[in-house]
């Protein structure tokens, strides 16, 4: 079993919302889950015609970009629930009580069980791809805790379809903005804002000095997490352009310790933007919070407090 299949079970999930939203003539919502779609079920087959030098890859997943940005108003955030399903879902929570979290913690146990039995069983080695045994295995795992689900509600299998298209729409363009921002990052690396960054940063930043490199590379990767909204888009661009030629390359640094522990510090600038919709925006959407950026408010505190250890750490682990 390999990533694509994943991305297929992805591909296939977002197709049936648009289905559904088809049989009732939610036209616009239909189109925008069926073009994001479209990646995850031919992602394969566009990144080969690529590579063979074709220009309709590129041309096609911009207009697609394009288009689900012309949609995006008609998949913003909307409440799916009437009176008797609102009803029905409390009278259910109130009937199963703390066993309704069966089915989530089967997840993350799941997962770990099928990691580190392919780390020890040559048989289950042999059925997962190495290289991305951990993203398989949650996979594997949120389908045991659907099953898990099914079973212990003795709901009918479509329940799981039409509940996961009721959560979409309560996230609406939400749902599609990490994947968004994450291919932002790839694209400023590959455009050499990584090289622009690493020339403003020698015109402002003793390079000659390790720890003025250092805090340059966590604060960028703050300011660039807050910017992009996750830290995986920011991580190759001031790697690229700070920490390998600077923090590494000049002063020795140790680049496993630069990449974990950098990652850690570009997530303090998660907690404190609202371009982190999966983090901050969608918590208060599922929440109903009057104030959006409620959740930031709650945890900036602990933001700031977490950048000043993880700085701390990044320069003590890097230059041991």
């Amino acid at each position: 079993m390999t990533l694509t299949h994943v991305w297929y079970l992805i591909g296939a999930f977002l197709i049936g919302v648009a289905i559904l939203h088809a049989r009732e003539r939610g036209w616009a919502r239909a189109a925008f889950w069926a073009i994001v779609a479209a990646p995850f079920l031919v992602g394969d087959q566009i990144l080969d015609a690529a590579k063979r030098g074709s220009h309709w890859p590129a041309q096609a997943m911009g207009a697609g970009v394009l288009a689900i940005a012309l949609l995006a108003s008609r998949a913003a955030p909307r409440s799916t629930d009437d009176a008797a399903d609102a009803d029905a879902r409390s009278a259910s929570a109130a009937r199963f009580g703390n066993w309704l979290f069966v089915p989530a913690l089967v997840i993350p146990f799941v997962t770990l069980a099928i990691v580190l039995a392919g780390k020890y069983l040559p048989a289950m080695a042999a059925l997962l791809d190495p290289a991305q045994t951990t993203l398989i295995a949650l996979a594997i795992a949120c389908a045991v805790g659907l099953a898990a689900a099914l079973a212990m509600t003795r709901a009918r299998p479509i329940r799981g379809l039409t509940e996961g298209r009721r959560l979409l729409d309560a996230l609406g363009w939400a749902a599609v903005l990490p994947m968004m921002l994450a291919t932002l990052g790839t694209v400023f690396a590959r455009t050499g804002v990584g090289d622009a960054v690493a020339q403003l940063a020698g015109m402002i930043v003793p390079t000659d000095n390790p720890i003025a490199c250092i805090l340059t590379y966590g604060l960028g990767m703050v300011a660039f997490t807050i910017i992009m909204g996750n830290a995986f888009a920011a991580f190759p661009v001031m790697t690229a352009g700070i920490g390998l030629p600077l923090v590494v390359g000049r002063h020795g640094g140790d680049p496993a310790a630069l990449g974990s522990i950098g990652m850690l510090t570009g997530y303090c600038g998660t907690l404190l933007t609202p371009m982190a919709a999966n983090f901050n925006i969608v918590p208060a959407i599922l929440l109903d919070l009057r104030d959006q950026n409620g959740v930031i408010r709650a945890q900036w505190p602990t933001a700031v407090v977490l950048l000043g250890v993880s700085l701390v750490i990044l320069t003590l682990a890097v230059y041991r």
